[in-house]
C-alpha cells in the first residue's frame, strides 16, 4: 500500500511506475533514481513478466525497453494499448528515426535514447505524468457532421457508434473540433495536448492523427503540408 507523501502542504498518493528492462544494472539505477524521488516502482526483466504484471495491475506509467527476451517492447507496447492508454515511455538503445517513428506510431507517449541522463528522464516522467492527469474542463457534448464527442465520459461517436480512442487522441479531436477551421500547427497541439515542455519529436502528432483517422473512417481532418492540420466538417481530400 503506498505511503502518501508530504509536499507544498498537500498530502498526495505517489505514482505507481513499471520498469520493464533486461538489464539488471540499468533496471536497479532506474529503480533507485525514481524511488529518491517518491514514486512507487515496479520492475520486470522481460517482456512477459512486466506483460503478466500490468494484467493484473493498472500504473500511472510504464518505462519500457525494446530489446528483450519472450516478449520484445514492441510487442508489449501492443499489447498495452490493446488494453488501454496505460502511459509508455520507450527506453532503448535503438536509435534510429524509424525505430522512434514505429514506436510513435505504437502510440508511445515518449521515447528515450540510451545511453540517456536521469535528469532528463526524471522531466520526461513527471511530463508524461502531468499530462495524462490533467482533465478536460468542458462539460457539453461537441458536434462535427457524422460525430459527436462527450467531453465529460471521453467517448466518441461517428453515426452514433461509439468510436475506441485513447486520452490522447480524444484531447486531439476536441482541440481541432473546438477550433473548426482553424489551422492548429503541429506546435500548437504539442503545447496543448502533451504541454510547452515536451521534449520529443512533432512527429508524434502525425503519428496520432494517422491513427484517429484511421477509427474514424471518415475524412474530417485536413492536412496543411508543412504546417498542421485543420477540422472540417464537410469530407476533405486526406493528403498522406
Amino acid at each position: 500500500m503506498p505511503i502518501p507523501v508530504r509536499g507544498q502542504g498537500l498530502s498526495f498518493m505517489p505514482s505507481q511506475i513499471l520498469v520493464i528492462e533486461d538489464d539488471q544494472y540499468i533496471q536497479e539505477l532506474i529503480a533507485e533514481f525514481l524511488r529518491s524521488q517518491h514514486y512507487e516502482v515496479e520492475v520486470a526483466s522481460d517482456g512477459r513478466e512486466g506483460w503478466d504484471k500490468i494484467q493484473q495491475q493498472t500504473y500511472d506509467l510504464v518505462i519500457l525497453d525494446i530489446m528483450m527476451p519472450h516478449l520484445d517492447g514492441y510487442t508489449v507496447c501492443r499489447m498495452i494499448r490493446e488494453k488501454s492508454d496505460m502511459p509508455i515511455i520507450v527506453l532503448t538503445a535503438l536509435g534510429e528515426e524509424k525505430d522512434q517513428l514505429r514506436a510513435f506510431e505504437m502510440q508511445a507517449d515518449d521515447y528515450v535514447v540510451k545511453p540517456f541522463s536521469f535528469q532528463v528522464l526524471m522531466k520526461r516522467v513527471e511530463a508524461v505524468l502531468r499530462r495524462t492527469k490533467s482533465t478536460l474542463k468542458q462539460s457539453e457534448l461537441l458536434y462535427g457532421g457524422r460525430l459527436r464527442m462527450d467531453a465529460d465520459a471521453y467517448k466518441v461517436y461517428v453515426d452514433g457508434q461509439l468510436i475506441d480512442t485513447t486520452t490522447k487522441e480524444f484531447d486531439i479531436l476536441n482541440v481541432l473540433l473546438t477550433n473548426t477551421g482553424r489551422i492548429m500547427t503541429r506546435d500548437m497541439l504539442l503545447d496543448k495536448i502533451w504541454g510547452y515542455d515536451y521534449f520529443g519529436d512533432s512527429r508524434i502528432v502525425d503519428a496520432h492523427i494517422k491513427n484517429i483517422r484511421k477509427k474514424l473512417g471518415i475524412s474530417v481532418i485536413r492536412t496543411v503540408k508543412g504546417v498542421g492540420y485543420a477540422w472540417e466538417n464537410t469530407p476533405a481530400e486526406v493528403e498522406g
